[in-house]
């Protein structure tokens, strides 16, 4: 039996990673409900929390139906991340993870996110430091390095499971790759065979196919998956990885009528949790994968993606699946 601390876990567990506007608790909902083993939130700004800005305390928000659930804080500043922690902790979250790993611009050069993979001594004091101010458990998720001459990701890794936390996902890419390029498992893997590590590692990164779980498993022999990308518009993902993993078979895709039905679900909830304007507009970003591969669907598509009115939405919606309740979704 796998482990985060005291939370017990399937063998190989799939984690819904967090994506910013994208791994709310809707869509945590949706992907709970398609078998997602543990949820992230949106990464949150320590800077932010201290400061009682409405975004970042928004994200706070979890539900009962999402746990185990973890939230996910970043910053660099020893005082605001400490703060953080005490603040996320009165919203009783199964986990805290620590993003030490995404490579957008603003994050980075404030020396959050990736950017504290230039300096190695600070990301691990920082976590040492929130590892002694919660009872909650700790995990990180991080990149390889910040460019391919930096990469110390193995001695890293070793580092800060001996400061205490209880599991790490590794983005197979450096800062310096984006999400260009291939995510190299293999670096990954050498953390896993290290002896000296007892902690769950999990590979993150171009997860997007049931086979890439499979080989991830398999061939690289790491505890889980974190998928991002793959999921977004596509809920059904974790329950497909799992039924590969268990039969060695595909399961069929969706309707096109499940996916119209998901995708007002998605809708409704989303308006219910975020209001009209910010509900209709971050629910945009998963029309493209719900329905993926549909012939002729453009003009019905671009109707959707242009209406601001939810009603109007969701009836648009409703045709697509009076139109195609008896299609069957190809992929593409």
């Amino acid at each position: 039996m796998l482990k985060i601390g005291n939370i017990e876990l399937p063998e190989f567990p799939l984690l819904l990673a967090p994506m910013e506007d994208v791994s709310d608790p809707p869509f945590r909902a949706l992907c709970k409900e398609q078998g997602a083993d543990v949820v992230y939130t949106e990464f949150i700004s320590s800077e932010g929390l201290i400061r009682n800005a409405a975004k970042s305390t928004k994200k706070l928000d979890i539900y009962t139906k999402e746990r185990p659930v973890g939230i996910q804080i970043f910053g660099s500043n020893l005082e605001s991340m400490l703060g953080a922690v005490d603040i996320v902790e009165r919203t009783n979250p199964d986990i805290i993870d620590i993003n030490y790993g995404c490579p957008v611009k603003k994050v980075v050069c404030k020396g959050a996110g990736a950017g504290i993979l230039k300096d190695i001594p600070l990301m691990v004091s920082l976590t040492k430091e929130i590892v002694e101010r919660t009872k909650l458990p700790v995990t990180v998720k991080t990149r390889l390095g910040w460019d391919e001459k930096t990469i110390k990701i193995v001695e890293v890794a070793e580092r800060l499971q001996d400061v205490g936390i209880k599991a790490i996902s590794i983005h197979g890419r450096t800062r310096a790759q984006m999400y260009k390029g291939f995510a190299d498992w293999t670096k990954i893997t050498e953390i896993k065979n290290n002896p000296r590590m007892h902690i769950p590692v999990f590979g993150n990164g171009d997860v997007n196919t049931p086979e890439k779980a499979k080989e991830i498993r398999d061939e690289y022999g790491l505890d889980g998956a974190m998928i991002g990308r793959a999921s977004i518009g596509n809920p059904w993902f974790f329950d497909q990885v799992k039924h590969y993993l268990k039969t060695g078979e595909k399961k069929q895709e969706p309707t096109i009528a499940e996916r119209a039905e998901m995708a007002i679900r998605h809708l409704k909830m989303a308006v219910e949790w975020k209001g009209e304007i910010l509900g209709v507009l971050e629910t945009r970003r998963h029309y493209g994968n719900y329905f993926k591969g549909i012939a002729n669907f453009k003009d019905t598509k671009s109707r959707i993606l242009n209406e601001k009115n939810p009603e109007t939405i969701i009836k648009e919606l409703e045709g697509v699946k009076k139109t195609f309740s008896e299609a069957v979704f190809i992929k593409l």
